[in-house]
């Protein structure tokens, strides 16, 4: 297969940036990195996190989009600023793989929307979890009917994060759920489609924090009630990560979602199923094969862009998706 070469784009305060660049970085036998642009100043903003583009020679954003041999970007940026700079890279006839969810103004994000239609560009947005082994098997079990009925949908992504994060939250509406629970609400749109009503729960637990850092929603559907769960202040909320599929066939519990392997390396999912109706049954229960958690996120989109493969989350559906985060965060 062929190499692409790709710009690296930003860093950001509290997502992943510094791992997805080096995750890029280390699968050289698909991606050649040509250099990095830092267009909001994040050099002087995030100066430990400039480790991961040690070596990289530095562009300008013009340079960037004016060089051909550049087909992609893998855009870090802090979230206020990523549809803007996906926007700008798409017109200029590049592929964008976009830190998740996007900006904080919709109609920015239709207009990205629609753009990405036009052109036929590759818009792939990190939502890790679509590249868990096992979240990728349930989601697809529970919609082909292997499961039965879908009656609901748990999903809870905790932690507990210092108070300067907690503050930091105070960017976007709905804190958390913004910001976290997306990844949640993209798990339960795949299963159960768009909820009939949404009622969201978000709270701040700390006036002097401020921020809405406690997220909840839920979510209703004609023959049950889905939740997502989100907390940036809970002892334990790391381990306790998981994802619960009940249907009328069998129940799903993915728990812990992700934990760290000896050594710290790679990470595993355990699985727990459910298809016996007798009280006490503990089910049957198994480890996933140790995974990177953004590899083949990344190997997939240098997929998508040679045309190996399709691009399953659509314009449209990132669109609905966005506005479903908008609802959960009781966004206006």
């Amino acid at each position: 297969m062929r190499k692409i070469k790709v710009a690296l784009i930003g860093l950001n305060a509290n997502s992943h940036s510094a791992q997805i660049f080096t995750s890029v970085r280390k699968q050289s036998d698909i991606f050649e990195v040509v250099g990095y642009s830092l267009p909001e100043g994040e050099g002087v903003k995030y100066p430990k996190k400039l480790k991961a583009l040690e070596g990289l020679q530095e562009l300008s954003l013009n340079e960037v989009l004016e060089r051909e041999d550049i087909e992609a970007v893998i855009l870090e940026t802090d979230e206020e600023h990523l549809t803007r700079y996906a926007t700008l890279f798409i017109k200029n006839g590049k592929h964008v793989h976009m830190e998740k969810p996007g900006g904080c103004d919709l109609s920015e994000f239709e207009k990205l929307t629609s753009l990405v239609k036009e052109c036929g560009k590759v818009f792939h947005i990190g939502y890790m979890y679509r590249y868990n082994p096992f979240v990728k098997e349930v989601i697809s079990r529970a919609v082909s009917g292997e499961l039965g009925e879908i009656l609901s949908v748990e999903a809870q992504m905790n932690c507990a994060h210092p108070d300067s994060i907690r503050r930091w939250l105070n960017n976007f509406k709905g804190g958390m759920m913004f910001f976290l629970g997306c990844h949640l609400i993209d798990i339960v749109l795949q299963i159960q489609g768009e909820p009939k009503n949404i009622i969201p729960l978000n709270k701040c637990t700390d006036e002097e924090i401020g921020s809405e850092d406690f997220g909840m929603a839920i979510m209703e559907y004609e023959k049950g009630v889905s939740f997502v769960k989100t907390s940036a202040c809970e002892l334990g909320g790391f381990a306790r990560r998981q994802l619960v599929v009940t249907g009328t066939k069998a129940t799903v519990e993915l728990k812990p979602f992700e934990m760290f392997c000896e050594g710290k390396t790679n990470l595993y999912t355990a699985k727990t199923e459910y298809t016996s109706s007798e009280w006490g049954n503990m089910g049957e229960s198994v480890n996933s094969e140790p995974f990177d958690r953004y590899d083949d996120m990344m190997r997939a989109f240098y997929k998508m862009v040679i045309g190996k493969i399709k691009n399953p989350y659509t314009p449209d559906y990132e669109l609905s998706l966005y506005k479903n985060i908008l609802k959960c965060c009781n966004a206006k």
